[in-house]
Order: structure tokens, then C-alpha cells, then sequence
């Protein structure tokens, strides 16, 4: 139990954020069902609480991910952060589903009604502050590895939107529920002030459906994403900035094969060069640790280097990364 809460230290800060909001925002969204019976507060709700339990989740599964390898285990637990998302998305897909159904049914039965408008506009509008807050932290999470230059005020909006597929699968997840969340609550709001004052009142029941439609999209995302980072995705733009740096080195001849896999929020690399048959043990140790140094430099959330040496063939394998060199 200790060695739990330890490792929950290590979990993703804005699904923990995201957790707790989302279940104030989902307490006030029911209370506001309840006393309204509106449908767009009902998708409100349902979204809330999905997105609570998903974030809630993909915080522990973020946390015991970075649990040391075992014995049983010796590959490590990088990817049980993938497997807990696969799990997160069944969850938002039966509330999605829900939402869609809940929606359809009010288009057909709608009741023009002035009654608790300011109640419904008033939660909508706090859980809208309340979630920007936190779509805003997952941006930052986003954006965290570049220059402040980059992300000062607003520059942080575009550039987290341009570099949220190289953000690790616990960060991507909140910021895309998020992302719904924000513009879920604000059709709402919109659909509740047309419902109200114009002759459309079916509207938040079409705006229910569209939140459920969005949240459909989220879980596609998720699912894809996190199924190739359980099977084991390479990553395919750091092989090449690897392989870069590592053929620096005058004694490496080429590059045979190198595999960057994903493993959750690290990487696991694999690497064969070739190199000069007379090369000594020794000289092979000192090239052993310029190639882990040259790694690390490059992405210091590698978890364990394995390298193979083997003799030149005097066939050029590693074309692409020569040519950059």
C-alpha cells in the first residue's frame, strides 16, 4: 500500500484536476436536472460524470505505470496506462450512447418553458469557467516541453492544439474530453436561451445529440490511439532524430536496426550498428555509453537502452539518417 500512494506521486497531474472538477460540475449539473428536467443539463450531467470516472481512472493508470519492472514483469508497466484508456472509453461510449437516446426523445416530446432559466444559464456558465480551467492545465501539460517564448499568453492555444499528438496518452485524453466538455457546455447554454425565446424548443434536445456525437468522436480517438500504444506503436520521428545522433560517432559504420516502441509516457529502445570487426571490448564499452548518453540527450524519458554491436557488411542500411549526418 505504500509503495501505491508512492507511485500515485507520479500520476498525471491534469487527470487528477480534471477528476475532481468534473465531479463538483456533475454534482451541480444534477441538481440542476432535478430540478428542471432539462435535457441539455441531462447531457451535461451524463458528460461530467463520464469524464470524472475516465480522468479518475487514467490518473491511477498513469500512476502505477511508472511502477518498476519485475521479475514477472521485467518489460515494465509503461503500457497499463493503454490498457486503462481502452477500459476509460467503454465508459464514455455508454454514456454517449445515452445522451444520443435521451436527446432523440426530447426532440419528439418538447415543452416550451420559461421556468429555472437562470438556474440551468448560471451552472452551465460555472462548469464552463470550471472546465476551461481545466482544458487550460492540459494545455500546458501539452506544451511543456517547449520554449516559454513559444506558449506566453494566448500562443499557448494554437501551439497545444499543434502538439497535442506528441502528448503522452493520459495528457492527450483529458485535453480532447476537455476540448468537448468546454464547447458541450456552451451549445447547451446557446441551446437553452434558443429553446426558451424562440419557437425552436426541440433545440436542447439536438444540442444533446451533438454531445453525444462529439463525445462518439473523443472515444474513437482514444481507442485507436491507445490500441496501437498497447499492441506497441514505434515512434517513427524519434527514430530518425536518434539515429541522427547516434551515426555522430566515427566508429559507427551504420545503423542495422532501431526500434523506438512506446511504452506509455516512455519509450523502450532497441539498436544494432555495425561497427569495425577489430574493435575491442573496451572500445566498444566507451561506445556503448556515448550511444546511451546521445539517447537520453535526445529524449530523457527512455526506460532501458538495448544495444547490439555486429560487423560492417559495407551495405549502407541506415540511408536516411546518413544523409542527415
Amino acid at each position: 500500500m505504500k509503495e501505491f500512494f508512492r507511485l500515485l506521486t507520479f500520476g498525471s497531474k491534469s487527470a487528477l484536476w480534471a477528476a475532481i472538477i468534473n465531479t463538483v460540475v456533475g454534482i451541480l449539473k444534477t441538481g440542476a436536472y432535478l430540478i428542471t428536467g432539462n435535457v441539455a443539463m441531462f447531457a451535461e450531467m451524463m458528460h461530467s460524470f463520464g469524464d470524472a470516472a475516465n480522468q479518475f481512472f487514467v490518473f491511477i493508470g498513469s500512476a502505477l505505470s511508472k511502477k518498476e519492472p519485475t521479475e514477472r514483469f521485467p518489460g515494465g508497466f509503461g503500457r497499463l496506462v493503454n490498457l486503462v484508456l481502452l477500459g476509460a472509453v467503454l465508459v464514455v461510449g455508454v454514456l454517449a450512447y445515452e445522451t444520443i437516446v435521451e436527446g432523440i426523445h426530447h426532440i419528439s416530446d418538447a415543452v416550451h418553458s420559461e421556468e429555472w432559466f437562470w438556474l440551468n444559464i448560471g451552472v452551465l456558465a460555472v462548469a464552463t469557467v470550471l472546465e476551461s480551467f481545466v482544458l487550460y492545465k492540459a494545455m500546458k501539460e501539452v506544451t511543456e516541453h517547449l520554449p516559454k517564448e513559444q506558449i506566453k499568453g494566448l500562443k499557448i492555444i494554437p501551439q497545444s492544439y499543434k502538439h497535442v499528438k506528441e502528448a503522452n496518452p493520459a495528457t492527450k485524453l483529458v485535453f480532447l474530453e476537455d476540448n468537448v466538455a468546454v464547447g458541450g457546455a456552451i451549445l447547451a447554454l446557446l441551446a437553452i436561451v434558443v429553446a426558451t425565446y424562440t419557437p425552436f424548443h426541440s433545440a436542447t434536445g439536438y444540442a444533446s445529440i451533438i454531445i453525444g456525437l462529439a463525445l462518439i468522436l473523443v472515444v474513437g480517438r482514444i481507442f485507436l490511439d491507445n490500441a496501437a500504444g498497447a499492441l506497441g506503436v514505434a515512434d517513427v520521428k524519434m527514430q530518425a532524430k536518434m539515429g541522427a545522433r547516434i551515426l555522430q560517432h566515427d566508429q559507427i559504420n551504420d545503423i542495422q536496426d532501431l526500434n523506438v516502441i512506446k511504452e506509455g509516457d516512455s519509450l523502450h529502445v532497441e539498436l544494432r550498428v555495425e561497427v569495425d570487426p577489430t574493435m575491442t571490448v573496451a572500445e566498444a564499452d566507451e561506445l556503448r555509453d556515448y550511444i546511451e548518453k546521445k539517447i537520453e540527450e535526445a529524449v530523457p524519458s527512455v526506460t532501458d537502452i538495448i544495444i547490439e554491436f555486429d560487423q560492417d557488411d559495407g551495405v549502407p542500411t541506415w540511408e536516411t539518417a546518413k544523409d542527415e549526418k
